[in-house]
């Protein structure tokens, strides 16, 4: 593995933030934009015929001859077209360019996973599409939001830190956010994997944050840790908190000292600005390498059925899921290549989390040519047409130059079930 070729994106409206994997610290390490600090500001510019990014294109602002354009992801979601002089530029095209250029000192990207505050299937294949163009293997491109970022952050860190509920408080200049982790008890008996989910808990609009900044205001910031300190009794009642993390521009400035004592009575906190962005890496590094997920996240847009087929894998045999558990429907396409051992049929199993059930699924391999033990290969496709409706393909590819591939081809469409609104109730 190459320094630097797994890939966490964080990226927002204003900025981005790049983490990669650090094969020396088994860990990722985060881009510094300048001393300490991580944040890349979102924006691009050009000056005559030289384009520059992130900080310098801010210096261009207030340059007569040159222009800037901020509010990239929203105005490529919008398809907008921006106008400088002559020249039209689509905003899509802008938003690829940055991303080109803030990544062009990593090489050879085998993997990358984007990190946005929400997510949609917009952004999720606006994305995907810019990362494809820049020659990244599209089954090693994944986008997630904030929450599970946080989530896959902690998967990584010491169990005892998410033995009961994490906290997580987001504070932007005027407004805080609480989320919790929390485990999940699926339906499926005999189930030896952890689930788990983060759920938005709490917010608060703290008028008195806008007067911390950029000058500290003693009176506003005791005032505003004071209401800090309710709220975060509030966010903790009743709950058993293992650990507590605090990200965002609004605990920049220390304003909330009496906030601190309550947060850390009993459980660890931290405080930092790259979590999301380490916690996108680290996905990144779980996809590329890990053959099954474990914990898995869930959230309500999550596929919460997964596919498996019998296959013997690093020399043990297993039900292989094809389709898994805690993915999106539209990153769930895959494909593979099988040897099998003269079956005239390929049984899938079919387990759903929510209902608590395993169905089988058999796709007939009658009309395959017969060919000697192991020299039958297949290659399976698993193609989502919606969220709960999924193809499979099974193609006849040959075995090199003995066995020539074949017209064979059949197909099985598999319906899956789905949260039916009954995602909640997998409560631990």
């Amino acid at each position: 593995m190459t320094q630097g070729n797994i890939i966490g994106y964080d990226i927002n409206e204003k900025t981005c933030q790049i983490s990669y994997y650090n094969e020396q610290q088994l860990e990722p390490e985060t881009l510094e934009a300048d001393t300490e600090n991580y944040q890349i500001p979102l924006l691009i510019g050009k000056l005559r015929d030289t384009w520059a990014y992130g900080k310098e294109a801010k210096r261009l602002v207030s340059v007569k001859d040159g222009f800037a354009v901020g509010r990239l992801l929203s105005r490529s979601l919008a398809g907008e077209k921006i106008q400088f002089g002559e020249e039209s530029y689509d905003a899509v095209w802008l938003l690829a360019k940055y991303i080109r250029m803030s990544l062009q000192s990593f090489g050879q990207i085998d993997g990358i996973v984007f990190s946005v505050p929400k997510l949609t299937e917009e952004i999720a294949q606006l994305l995907r599409g810019i990362a494809v163009r820049m020659n990244i293997n599209k089954n090693q491109i994944f986008v997630q939001d904030y929450k599970e970022s946080f989530c896959n952050y902690l998967f990584y860190q010491p169990k005892e830190l998410w033995q009961y509920d994490a906290a997580l408080f987001n504070c932007s200049r005027n407004e805080v956010h609480a989320y919790m982790l929390r485990r999940l008890k699926p339906n499926l008996p005999m189930s030896q994997m952890t689930f788990v989910t983060v759920d938005e808990v709490a917010n608060a609009h703290m008028k008195e944050l806008a007067a911390v900044y950029p000058v500290l205001n003693e009176d506003k910031a005791k005032e505003a840790d004071e209401r800090f300190c309710k709220f975060v009794q509030s966010v903790f009642e009743k709950r058993k908190v293992s650990s507590v993390f605090l990200t965002g521009e609004g605990f920049e400035n220390n304003w909330y000292p009496n906030s601190l004592r309550v947060l850390c009575n009993g459980r660890r906190a931290f405080i930092g600005n790259n979590l999301y962005s380490k916690g996108a890496c680290y996905t990144a590094y779980r996809k590329k390498y890990t053959h099954i997920e474990n914990p898995v996240y869930l959230d309500e847009s999550k596929l919460t059925d997964r596919v498996t087929l019998n296959m013997r894998v690093n020399g043990q045999e297993e039900w292989y899921p094809v389709v898994s558990w805690g993915n999106h429907w539209y990153e769930a396409n895959n494909q593979w290549e099988v040897l099998t051992n003269e079956v005239d049929e390929l049984e899938f199993h079919v387990e759903s989390l929510v209902q608590g059930n395993l169905r089988s699924e058999i796709i007939s391999l009658e009309g395959m040519p017969k060919r000697p033990e192991y020299s039958t290969r297949l290659q399976i496709e698993t193609l989502f047409l919606d969220e709960r409706t999924c193809r499979i393909t099974v193609k006849d590819v040959g075995f090199g130059e003995f066995f020539p591939a074949t017209d064979f081809q059949v197909e099985k469409v598999i319906h899956l079930g789905g949260n039916d609104g009954k995602f909640n109730s997998m409560s631990s």
